[in-house]
């Protein structure tokens, strides 16, 4: 598949070279310009571009950009991408120490996810946002290994859905279908699941054991 990975940090970077290495056509983009994605380009092969160019085509595209930078991404970013695009969403508020206060988060009720999904104007499925950056490079494992760990995948797209579950299944993941976007905070910041190193039946018992409250550490 053509794949745009947007956002080059831990979680970006770690896709990019496992994307890369499993045969897809990878554009990789960041918010400091291609030339200092040269490294990554050369150690992965995939292509060291912009934002727009990275979703120019992309049957897939990855946002993974810390949530206060949302808003700064290309207006129209997704117009030229493939049709029936699957937009996956690796984001996290972190009010405290990162994001600041997101209104809409805070008072509206929002999930991070939905917030997200309105800036791009465009449905996202939530995967890989309590997942440890290295795991993507040192804990895939075959289908029915029983150490496979497992992550939750929220979207309302149900078409992107399967896309993305099926792209994370051939990543070496079990995948956990954790309902809509707005069901999407059982698997925010300090839920029971984020971060969880476990099988399927662990997170579908730790989405359900889930807290709509959100602690105080992530309130502003």
């Amino acid at each position: 598949m053509k794949i745009g990975i947007i956002g080059a940090g831990n979680i970006g970077g770690n896709l990019t070279r496992r994307l890369t290495a499993l045969g897809h056509e990878v554009s990789v983009a960041n918010s400091r310009g291609p030339e200092s994605l040269k490294a990554l380009a050369e150690e992965t092969g995939a292509k060291a571009v912009t934002a727009a160019e990275a979703a120019k085509g992309a049957q897939v595209v990855v946002v993974t950009v810390p949530l206060k930078n949302v808003p700064d991404l290309p207006a129209g970013l997704l117009d030229g991408a493939a049709e029936g695009v699957a937009v996956i969403d690796t984001g996290n508020y972190y009010p405290k120490e990162r994001d600041g206060r997101i209104d809409a988060i805070e008072d509206g009720g929002l999930t991070e996810s939905r917030w997200t999904e309105q800036h791009l104007g465009h449905p996202v499925v939530k995967v890989f946002n309590g997942t440890y950056a290295q795991d993507l490079l040192d804990r895939p494992l075959p289908v029915g290994d029983p150490e496979r760990l497992a992550v939750p995948v929220a979207s309302d797209d149900e078409a992107a859905k399967q896309v993305v579950r099926a792209l994370v299944d051939e990543l070496g993941f079990d995948t956990v279908d954790a309902g809509g976007i707005d069901d999407s905070w059982r698997q925010q910041p300090a839920t029971p699941v984020y971060g969880l190193r476990a099988g399927v039946e662990a997170v579908e018992r730790a989405l359900a054991e889930a807290s709509p409250e959100r602690p105080a550490a992530h309130r502003a």
